[in-house]
């Protein structure tokens, strides 16, 4: 098998340890021998501590595998095969805005929907489609496996405006799978679940154990679902569960509970504490437990920022493509057709099957009227929204988000992308 170049682009994410664990596991099947990690300026520092730390990690290991850090993007990427993008355009910081400027407007704040999912979009996908144009050049052959959020709408820009191959990864799925072999005491390849919708907006369908279904026990509340560690977990009501007929995920809940969620969040405003101030600390502290000299392999810490699993979700996907082992994974792919009720060309979160030179989706049965509602209007956003990021159209902009089911009006929708323009001019090539 010929060597392989992992290209990382975020390698100074507070995330890395998790994939460089997942990487080195499968790291003589994969015959890796080169992993690059890139960031920018403003990321050197904790670049070079991810550096230190995954140069460690890799002694550990006893594998012959050379570690790259730069801010050469075009280097790093030049000859690739695989390329993870894990970026957080304007940082922290950006995402704090994003949250105090929606909350204080009085709607929900979160990083992948709504009115901060939409500008963290708007930033994003410029500097997704300028690495796209690299990968064009310098490694056209490579697969582009996207995490960075809001990953179904950057992967769906990638899908329309490029020529690369593209697929968008979330921990979502395998957390389900996981879940659930816990639950049944099973192994994960005795799991099956159906799942339709786009990312963070799926729906489980169907449950299955051993080929026995058991979804009626998580809609009657006889087991649990998976919750991600960082929604806020009120509950669900199993009247609701069972004539919705479905298994909502965990982002459901700012739709199907927003007061509930808004009302906690106008608490965590007033005290400056929303999530964006939460990661920020827990990054923090993480960071300080990466520069341990000490330290050679992931922390258990890392579990709070709520990532977990995602390298085994994306080194299973890197295995299979290499392989071509054409087994099923849950991915953010092109529809072409497989869930009816949505374009042809708009990114979905599906069950696929992976094969070396493609990922299919597998076709689902049509949504009932309570999927097929919220699943239609949220997609609606998400195509203007990458419209608007690729033309800079305030209009667009404006009914992107107007449409959105957390924004309440055009005149709210309005005076939040004024303010969200302001703020992010430095990141944008828009007349504010």
């Amino acid at each position: 098998m010929e060597p392989i170049k992992v290209t990382v682009i975020g390698g100074g994410s507070s995330y890395t340890p998790e994939l460089l664990e997942g990487l080195l596991a499968e790291a003589d099947v994969l015959s890796i021998k080169e992993i690059w990690m890139v960031d920018i300026p403003q990321g050197e520092r904790k670049l070079q501590i991810m550096d230190a730390l995954a140069k460690r990690m890799v002694k550990k290991s006893k594998h012959d595998i050379k570690i790259v850090s730069t801010l050469d993007r075009r280097a790093a990427i030049k000859g690739a095969t695989y390329v993870i993008t894990q970026i957080r355009v304007g940082q922290l910081e950006m995402r704090r805005h994003d949250e105090y400027i929606s909350i204080k407007h009085g709607v929900i704040g979160q990083e992948t929907t709504g009115a901060g999912g939409f500008m963290k979009a708007l930033r994003t996908i410029p500097v997704i489609l300028g690495i796209c144009k690299e990968m064009e050049e310098l490694a056209p052959d490579a697969w582009l496996l996207n995490f960075t959020n809001p990953a179904g709408i950057v992967t769906e820009a990638v899908l329309k405006h490029s020529t690369i191959k593209v697929v968008g990864l979330c921990n979502n799925p395998i957390n389900y799978y996981k879940k659930f072999a816990n639950t049944y005491d099973v192994a994960m390849d005795e799991v099956r679940i159906n799942f339709i919708g786009i990312n963070h907006l799926i729906w489980i369908t169907g449950l299955y154990i051993k080929g026995k279904s058991h979804i009626q026990d998580v809609l009657t509340g006889k087991s649990a679902s998976y919750e991600a560690a960082n929604i806020p977990d009120f509950g669900w009501d199993h009247d609701f569960l069972q004539s919705l007929g479905a298994i909502p995920c965990g982002y459901h809940k700012y739709y199907y509970q927003t007061d509930t969620i808004l009302q906690k969040q106008l608490l965590e405003y007033e005290k400056n504490e929303t999530r964006a101030d939460q990661v920020k600390k827990v990054e923090a502290e993480l960071f300080e437990l990466y520069q341990n000299p000490g330290l050679d392999k992931k922390p258990k810490a890392l579990e709070q920022r709520g990532g977990a699993y995602y390298s085994e979700a994306a080194v299973r996907l890197i295995r299979d493509i290499h392989l071509n082992t054409q087994q099923v994974h849950t991915l953010n792919v092109r529809n072409n057709g497989a869930i009816s009720c949505l374009p042809d060309d708009v990114c979905v979160e599906i069950n696929c099957v992976v094969e070396n030179h493609q990922i299919t989706p597998l076709q689902t049965l049509e949504p009932p009227a309570q999927i097929r509602g919220l699943l239609q209007v949220v997609k609606a956003y998400e195509e203007l929204t990458v419209e608007a990021a690729v033309t800079g159209d305030k209009g667009i902009a404006v009914q992107a988000l107007t449409i959105h089911p957390l924004i309440p009006s055009a005149e709210k929708a309005k005076q939040i992308l004024e303010e969200m323009l302001a703020v992010n001019e430095p990141y944008l090539n828009w007349q504010v």
